[in-house]
């Protein structure tokens, strides 16, 4: 899970992208870059951290340009450090860079393959940098083979290729220099993209001294984000979703191409109404906001049926507190909030290292014991992966003098690695892969624990937008969309997962790192 964005505008965009990657912030923690293009050059700021600490207005000053591209990342492969930020160019042909959301679980494969068939040398652990690289040499053959010339056709065989390379689920923006904004969208469509505009009709030109343009009048600008949100703060009307294995290239007059180019059955990622989404985003059409409520009324429905002397309702903030308001309704009870959240210590779920987690947590809630104790509490999470944050915080109640604690999740159990962009992939660290439902509850110190019923989950969800046959539910169910996933996939991802694991631990006690 990443966010990315792409604007091709009619003065620099610098700005605009550096408020899309604050909006996206909650998408990842780890690293953000920023590249834009002024017609002549491109400009690039990248690094680890947060979006306002990387940037200033000393290195804003030096992006110029009317287009360009912006990332934040959490690693779900490689390794923590700037030379594995995004987004990643190549001078040839023309000038290529790109900005990803996603995993491609062959990423090694594809780093060798590139190697050994163009000599060229990935250098980081980031899947995109071998991406752009199939890209890059398939639009290199194409130019030579039209003697340098260039049309769209170029870019839907480019992509082809690109499609049938690729394993896993992503979605991408690009530039290629002096041609257009590309964006594309893997053939299931797991990971979301959305498409907006913004007219400028009746304004005045909008290119600026030092912008690489000369237009009279002025272009429509366009952009492509991770969520709806976005376009929504910046004032961009939306186009709408890309669909699974859909091509957009949007050329230097504006002219919007788009192409479905490898289709398979659509399946987006569930987790995203779970948990990685805005509330306040549309993803594929469907309100997060309104897909966590249902969640909570279904959940609070099996809840019901349990007859427990419940209080209050209490949200574990932020991503439940929809669900949480929906099992109240449901169940006729007060909603509190009983924890305060530190909105400064970041997403515990994202951070790499058990020992981080675990010393966060305690820093990131802190019970309001007013609201607390003394009273039977159902508390409302989001899920529950690990463990760790659920245990921790069923604690705190009961240290604020809670009388009872019943813990519930609204979403299924968690059994299953996932390879398409959440960073969840070793069996081991998923506490529902080795425990049953009674033994979670014991682990965790609850008085009782529910999950949400899959079915209902898929209800849930399936509701704001019927033509959506099925999500994207493998880390809950154990069917991977895309149908190459074997044993021997999961065992060698694990083992690429410690690694990286050890190699960070090193990294941070100063060791030496011995490949």
């Amino acid at each position: 899970m990443c966010g990315i964005v792409g604007i091709i505008g009619n003065k620099p965009v610098a700005q605009d992208i550096y408020d899309a990657l604050t909006i996206l912030q909650h998408r990842g923690q780890d690293a953000a870059g920023i590249i834009t293009y002024d017609g002549k050059a491109f400009h690039q700021k990248k690094d680890v951290g947060l979006v306002r600490d990387i940037f200033h207005k000393g290195n804003m000053a030096r992006l110029k340009g009317y287009t360009g591209l912006g990332h934040i990342r959490y690693p779900t492969i490689g390794g923590v450090g700037i030379e594995n930020a995004q987004p990643f160019y190549f001078d040839m042909p023309y000038g290529i860079t790109m900005a990803q959301n996603g995993n491609c679980f062959n990423f090694y494969e594809l780093k060798e393959e590139v190697y050994k068939n163009d000599l060229c040398r990935v250098n980081s652990e980031c899947d995109v940098e071998a991406i752009l690289h199939i890209f890059r040499s398939s639009l290199v053959k194409q130019a030579h083979r039209h003697g340098n010339g260039f049309d769209v056709k170029q870019i839907w065989r480019a992509m082809r290729r690109v499609f049938q390379k690729l394993k896993g689920g992503y979605s991408i923006v690009g530039y290629v220099g002096d041609k257009g904004l590309l964006a594309f969208r893997d053939p299931h469509g797991i990971r979301p993209l959305i498409m907006g505009k913004r007219s400028n009709v009746g304004q005045q030109s909008l290119f600026e001294e030092g912008s690489g343009r000369k237009e009279d009048a002025p272009l429509d600008e366009y952009i492509f984000a991770s969520e709806s949100v976005v376009l929504d703060i910046l004032g961009f009307e939306k186009v709408g979703d890309l669909e699974p294995g859909e091509v957009v290239f949007i050329d230097e007059k504006r002219k919007v191409h788009r192409k479905v180019v490898l289709q398979k059955a659509f399946r987006p990622c569930v987790f995203e109404h779970v948990y990685l989404a805005r509330p306040d985003s549309m993803i594929d059409n469907i309100s997060v906001h309104k897909a966590r409520m249902r969640m909570g009324e279904l959940l609070g429905k099996q809840v019901r049926k349990a007859g427990l002397d419940i209080d209050v309702v209490m949200p574990v903030p932020d991503s439940s507190r929809e669900a949480a308001l929906g099992a109240a309704r449901v169940l006729k009870k007060p909603y509190r909030e009983g924890l305060i959240k530190n909105r400064y210590v970041g997403r515990t779920f994202i951070m790499p290292g058990q020992e981080i987690r675990k010393k966060t947590i305690r820093y990131k809630f802190n019970p309001i014991t007013l609201e607390v104790k003394g009273k039977n509490i159902l508390l409302v999470d989001d899920s529950i992966v690990r463990g760790n944050t659920s245990a921790a915080i069923i604690q705190m109640m009961r240290d604020a003098g809670a009388n009872k604690v019943y813990f519930s999740s609204a979403a299924p159990p968690i059994i299953s690695p996932c390879y398409y962009g959440i960073d969840m992939p070793t069996r081991e660290e998923l506490i529902a892969n080795k425990l049953s439902q009674d033994e979670i509850c014991a682990k965790l110190g609850a008085d009782a624990l529910f999950y949400q019923d899959l079915e209902d989950l898929k209800k849930a969800v399936k509701t704001g937008n019927p033509k959506i046959k099925r999500h994207c539910m493998a880390c809950m169910d154990g069917d991977y969309p895309t149908g190459d996933i074997t044993t021997e996939t999961i065992d060698e991802w694990e083992q690429q997962r410690r690694e990286s694991h050890e190699k960070l631990e090193k990294i941070k006690k100063g060791l030496p790192i011995v490949s």
